[in-house]
């Protein structure tokens, strides 16, 4: 009798217990703000030498937006240079990024025309100076801030799709202050990259019997003949098709979670969620037919480590055509790491595999003494 008494009260505290929970749990959120006091709740940084910043920083004489994050300021800094060009990563960065944390100090940087960025300056006073070698300057100034800032010789400069051009430049022309570069949907050449996602695109639209796709893809053909720039005109037919067949993301029809997953940041302000179209907008305007007519395979040789991370599946910006590139040039050392399961969005497609490949492949690459101060 005492046994069974005991437990029912057993039973009557754990179920009591339950109800309280329940009673406690807040309400799911109803708004953007609720939403995103939540992920900022959970992410969080508290531990004792970690680092939580999110300011301006004055670089090419405006304002421009960085997020600094790590559990530990004693870890190598991380700067992550965003595609586009004006695709920012810092709003989705919530997502991804979490885990780098734990072994990097993590920036993330809103470039010149783009995300929080454009909306801390005035578009028409910098449009004349959105120019693809005032964003490489920019870069520059940026990774010689966080240098001296933090007092490190060297960083770890990660370049995504656009920004893998500029995070290329740096490894040219400044190996000395890179631990490694890292390109995720790295650039190499780009007119016949454009020609292979049309192909991409139109081998798809044929196989699934897709005559209206056919019938768009027929009418930019021929597409990125030579070197001229393709017209945007032509280029959101192939990225439309591109996209529906898997070829930025794969096995989705395009990177509208990405796109949605943008207004959780809660580094954005709801005045910088609303400007996220235009500033990719105004950024796409003013580099977008430079990018596209890039050809980075005259780099053969770079004085750092060099990484890349490929997509199986990029079609967007061609990883055959990285892998071809990665295969020629020469670097101290250097490694590529396949995602079988992504197209151009690594990150966000295969986050475990991208975190274990930051700390298996390029955490090792920083020296494990401190850095000595930059003067």
């Amino acid at each position: 009798m005492r046994s069974r008494f005991l437990s029912f009260i057993a039973v009557f505290v754990l179920c009591a217990s339950a109800s309280c929970l329940r009673a406690e749990e807040p309400p799911s959120p109803s708004n953007r703000a609720e939403a995103v006091k939540i992920i900022a709740d959970m992410r969080r940084i508290v531990t004792p030498d970690g680092i939580e910043r999110h300011e301006k920083v004055r670089i090419g004489g405006i304002d421009q937006w960085v997020s600094i994050r790590g559990s530990d300021k004693r870890n190598p800094i991380l700067l992550m240079v965003h595609g586009g060009p004006g695709w920012v990563s810092m709003p989705t960065s919530w997502y991804f990024q979490r885990g780098w944390e734990e072994y990097f100090t993590v920036v993330q940087w809103d470039q010149r025309g783009a995300g929080s960025t454009y909306a801390a300056n005035d578009p028409v006073a910098v449009a004349s100076t959105i120019t693809p070698e005032r964003m490489i300057a920019d870069t520059e100034e940026m990774i010689g801030w966080l240098r001296k800032e933090f007092g490190k010789q060297k960083v770890f400069v990660l370049g995504h799709s656009w920004g893998s051009y500029l995070g290329l430049e740096m490894a040219r022309r400044h190996p000395d202050w890179l631990y490694a570069y890292i390109g995720i949907g790295q650039m190499t050449n780009m007119p016949e990259s454009e020609r292979q996602g049309w192909q991409f695109a139109m081998d798809e639209a044929r196989k699934a019997g897709n005559t209206e796709a056919i019938k768009e893809l027929e009418s930019i053909a021929p597409y990125a003949e030579g070197t001229k720039p393709v017209p945007l005109s032509s280029l959101m037919i192939q990225r439309k098709w591109l996209n529906q067949f898997g070829g930025m993301v794969y096995r989705r029809t395009g990177g509208q979670a990405e796109s949605a997953a943008m207004s959780l940041s809660p580094e954005y302000t709801d005045r910088d969620v609303q400007l996220i179209g235009e500033a990719s907008n105004y950024s796409l305007d003013k580099l977008l037919s430079h990018a596209l007519t890039l050809d980075l395979g005259g780099v053969k040789h770079l004085d750092c480590p060099l990484i890349l991370f490929l997509g199986r599946h990029d079609h967007n910006v061609s990883s055959s055509l990285g892998e071809a590139w990665f295969q020629k040039v020469q670097a101290p050392s250097k490694r590529l790491v396949w995602f079988e399961n992504s197209a151009h969005e690594v990150m966000n497609e295969e986050p475990g595999k991208t975190l274990i490949s930051l700390v298996r492949y390029v955490r090792p690459l920083a020296n494990e003494n401190p850095d000595a101060m930059v003067h």
